[in-house]
C-alpha cells in the first residue's frame, strides 16, 4: 500500500488540512451532528479517511482477489459478470392453489427463484385440523399439511428449472421431505433438486421461538439433513443460518454477525460429533442476513462476514475444501425498517437496502413489499419490488465489476472494525460455553434486547430521524389497498385435509409412523423415514407428533 513515509508525509498533510480548512469552516457554519457514527454501532464516523486509516491492510492476506480466500472480495471470481444473483421473492398465500398462483406470476414476471413463507402452524408442526392452529391459517404464509398440498404449490413448475428457499425450521425435515417427494413424483433426480431450507432451531430460541423440540434433538435433526442432504441431494443447501431474525430482534451489525456464525460454528461441531467429515457437508451451508439503511455499513459487514466465516474454518476446523470456507448468503431487506406512514416512502428504502445488498455480493436477494408494515404484499407492490432488483441488475451498473467499494478507506477501515468487533463477541460466547450456553442463559437475547431498547429510547426521543415517522410528517389521506386472507381458507384447508385422510391408505401411514417412531428412539438417519411417512401421505402434523412423543417439547426457560 503506502510505506511508513508517504504514510506519515499524509498524516501531515490531514493535520494541516483540519487546521487550515476545517477548522475555521466549522467555526464559521458548524456540522450537522456533534458527532457522527454508525447506524447500529453507535461508532465514530470521521470525518474524512486516508491510507493511514488502513495502513496495517495487506492486500493479499486481507482481500485477495475475488473467488479466492479469505474471500472478503467476493465467493466468485467473475462476481455478476458471469450470474446475476438469485431474485427470490418471498411468497405464501394462505393456500396451496393460491401460492402455486403467485409463484407462476412471479416467474412470469421474471424472478429467477422461488420462495416460499409457511403459515404459523406449519411452522409449529400443526395440522390445520389442529385445535392449535385456529384463527391463524394461511395468515402468515401457506399452509401445508401433507403431500398433497406440496404436490398443489408446485403444479406445472419443475424443480429442475427452479431452484426453491424454504423459510422452515423446527418441521425442515418435514417440508424437505415433501418437496423430495414431489421431484421424485416429477421423475426428477434427487441431484438435481436446488434450494435452501432454513432449518436454523438456534436463532429460533434467540429471535422467534418458533421451536418444537428441546435442543438436543432438534441437532439431530439438523446434522441428519446435512448427512442425507450430502449423499442424496447434493445441490440442495441443508441449513440457512440466519442472522436476519437476530437483526430484525434488534443486534447491531456485529452482533448480527458475531451471533450468526457462532450458530454456525455450534452446527458445525455437531455435525463433526455425529462423525462427519466437515467438508462432507460445510459446503451446503448457507447464510441469511439482513440489509439495513446505512449502505456503507451494511457493505461492510457482507465483507467482514465473509472473511470472518472463512477465517474461522481454518482456525477451527482445518476444512480443506475451498467451498466449505464460502460464506455464500441470501438477503432480505429489513422489514422493521417498513412504515405504515408514508409507505411510498419504502420503495426508496428497499431500494437502498438492495443496493448495499448487491454491492456486498449476495447471492441471492429478496425485496420487501412496501406495504408489509400494514399485511401481505399486493401484486402490484411485489412487481415494484422485484422491478427494484431488475432495474439493479440491468440499469444501475452496480453489478459490472466484483467489489465495487474495494480499496475505499472507509470500508475497508469499516469492515476491519466490524470484523474485529464480530471476532471479540464470538470469544466472548466461547467463554460462555458456546452459542447453546449463551442462549441457554439468555446472554445473547440479552445483548440484543439492550441494543433494541436504547434504539427505541433514540427514535422517541427524536435523537433517531425516522422519515415520515418522527420527522417530516405529513397528513395520511385515503385507505390503503391491503391483501387479506379470506377467513374461508381456513375451513377450505380443513376438508381438505380430511379428504386426504380419507383416501389414503391408513395402513401405509401407520407402518411408516411405526417405522419413524422405531427410528427416533434408536440412533438411525430419520429423513428416509421422514421421506416414507410424507409418500404415504401423513401430515406435517402426523410426522411432528410423532417427534413430539419421541423428543419432548421444549420449554423456554428449561435447560437446553
Amino acid at each position: 500500500m503506502f510505506d511508513p513515509e508517504e504514510l506519515d508525509e499524509i498524516r501531515e498533510a490531514k493535520a494541516e488540512w483540519e487546521r487550515e480548512d476545517v477548522q475555521p469552516t466549522v467555526e464559521r457554519f458548524g456540522e450537522r451532528e456533534e458527532r457522527f457514527t454508525t447506524d447500529t454501532e453507535g461508532q465514530k464516523v470521521d470525518r474524512l479517511y486516508t491510507p493511514a486509516d488502513v495502513a496495517d491492510l495487506d492486500y493479499e492476506a486481507d482481500l485477495g482477489f475475488p473467488g479466492r480466500e479469505p474471500y472478503t472480495r467476493g465467493v466468485y471470481s467473475t462476481g455478476y459478470r458471469g450470474r446475476l444473483w438469485t431474485m427470490r421473492q418471498y411468497a405464501g398465500m394462505g393456500t396451496a392453489s393460491e401460492t402455486n398462483e403467485r409463484f407462476n406470476y412471479l416467474l412470469d414476471e421474471g424472478q429467477t427463484g422461488l420462495s416460499m413463507a409457511f403459515d404459523l402452524p406449519t411452522q409449529m408442526g400443526y395440522d390445520s385440523d389442529d385445535a392449535m392452529a385456529a384463527g391463524e391459517v394461511g395468515k402468515t404464509g401457506v399452509a401445508i399439511d401433507s403431500l398433497a398440498d406440496m404436490e398443489t404449490v408446485f403444479e406445472g413448475i419443475p424443480l429442475d428449472e427452479v431452484s426453491t428457499s424454504m423459510t422452515i425450521n423446527a418441521p425442515a425435515a418435514v417440508l424437505l421431505a415433501m418437496y423430495i417427494a414431489v421431484g421424485d413424483v416429477q421423475g426428477v433426480d434427487r441431484e438435481e433438486l436446488r434450494g435452501t431450507i432454513q432449518n436454523d432451531v438456534l436463532k429460533e430460541y434467540i429471535a422467534r421461538n418458533t421451536f418444537i423440540y428441546p435442543p438436543e434433538p432438534s441437532m439431530r435433526l439438523i446434522t441428519d439433513i446435512f448427512e442425507f442432504c450430502a449423499a442424496e441431494v447434493p445441490k440442495f443447501n441443508t441449513i440457512s443460518i440466519s442472522g436476519y431474525h437476530i437483526r430484525e430482534a434488534g443486534s447491531t451489525a456485529a452482533q448480527e454477525i458475531a451471533f450468526t456464525l457462532g450458530d454456525g460454528i455450534e452446527y458445525v461441531e455437531a455435525a463433526i460429533e455425529a462423525g462427519l467429515d466437515v467438508d462432507d457437508f460445510a459446503p451446503q451451508l448457507s447464510f441469511f442476513f439482513a440489509s439495513y439503511n446505512n449502505i456503507l455499513e451494511e457493505v461492510a459487514k457482507f465483507r467482514a462476514a465473509r472473511r470472518l466465516w472463512a477465517k474461522l474454518m481454518d482456525e477451527r476446523f482445518d476444512a480443506e475444501d475451498p467451498k466449505s470456507k464460502q460464506l455464500k448468503f441470501h438477503t432480505q431487506t429489513a422489514g422493521s425498517t417498513l412504515t405504515a406512514q408514508q409507505i411510498e416512502n419504502n420503495v426508496v428504502r428497499v431500494a437502498y437496502q438492495a443496493l448495499a445488498a448487491v454491492l456486498g455480493g449476495t447471492q441471492s436477494l429478496h425485496t420487501n413489499g412496501k406495504d408489509e408494515a400494514i399485511g401481505l404484499p399486493t401484486e402490484e407492490s411485489v412487481r415494484t419490488a422485484l422491478r427494484t432488483q431488475q432495474i439493479l441488475a440491468h440499469e444501475s451498473g452496480a453489478a459490472d465489476t466484483v467489489d465495487p467499494l474495494a480499496g475505499s478507506y472507509y470500508v475497508e477501515s469499516l469492515t476491519d472494525e466490524l470484523e474485529q468487533e464480530a471476532r471479540d463477541i464470538i470469544e466472548d460466547v466461547d467463554e460462555r460455553g458456546g452459542m447453546r450456553r449463551a442462549i441457554e442463559s439468555q446472554w445473547v437475547q440479552r445483548q440484543i434486547q439492550d441494543v433494541a431498547f436504547e434504539r427505541q429510547r433514540e427514535q422517541e426521543a427524536g435523537e433517531r430521524v425516522i422519515v415520515g415517522v418522527n420527522e417530516f410528517e405529513v397528513e395520511e389521506e385515503g385507505e390503503q389497498d391491503i391483501e387479506e386472507v379470506d377467513e374461508a381458507v381456513e375451513a377450505a384447508q380443513q376438508e381438505s385435509v380430511a379428504a386426504v385422510r380419507e383416501e389414503r391408505d391408513d395402513e401405509a401411514v401407520e407402518a411408516a409412523l411405526a417405522a419413524l417412531r422405531e427410528a427416533a428412539d434408536g440412533d438411525e438417519n430419520l429423513m428416509p423415514y421422514i421421506v416414507d411417512a410424507v409418500k404415504a401421505y401423513a401430515t406435517t402434523g402426523e410426522v411432528c407428533d410423532v417427534l413430539r412423543d419421541a423428543f419432548g417439547e421444549y420449554q423456554p426457560g428449561s435447560s437446553m
